[in-house]
């Protein structure tokens, strides 16, 4: 994965936490030790959004994620995208509305992208992978 890869994967995770209007303890924790694990905790385009001095719109994360995805994204890309929100979404135990439309949208996007009998099994795979991350936080 290229730099700047990571640096928009990076921008869509912070994106992806402001969502919801705010981001909450767990997922600023979270965002904190990816920038930090990728080496972009003091990039300066980075800075102002992952320490929250300037927020981001929802539309700004949907342009991150088109840009980031290209204009005919493989599946492979969209289910590492969804993975990779999960992760954040999934940090502090509460999925919110925004957040939920997030992972539909890319996962509509990586349904359109692949052929219509692996569509079923993907999908049945990405919920028994959700519903298995929700039974671990109860827990």
């Amino acid at each position: 994965m290229a730099n700047s890869n990571v640096k928009n994967l990076v921008k869509i995770l912070i994106g992806a936490a402001w969502i919801d209007g705010r981001i909450q303890p767990e997922e600023r924790q979270y965002l904190r030790q990816i920038a930090q694990a990728k080496g972009l905790s003091s990039d300066p385009e980075i800075k102002p959004w992952l320490y929250e001095l300037v927020p981001v719109k929802p539309t700004q994360c949907y342009d991150w994620v088109k840009e980031y995805l290209g204009e005919e994204p493989s599946t492979e890309d969209c289910q590492n995208l969804i993975q990779a929100i999960s992760g954040l979404i999934y940090s502090d135990g509460d999925v919110g509305i925004e957040e939920a439309r997030l992972l539909t949208t890319l996962q509509n996007i990586s349904d359109n992208s692949e052929p219509e009998q692996a569509k079923t099994g993907n999908l049945l795979k990405q919920i028994q992978k959700l519903y298995r991350r929700w039974v671990e936080i109860q827990n």
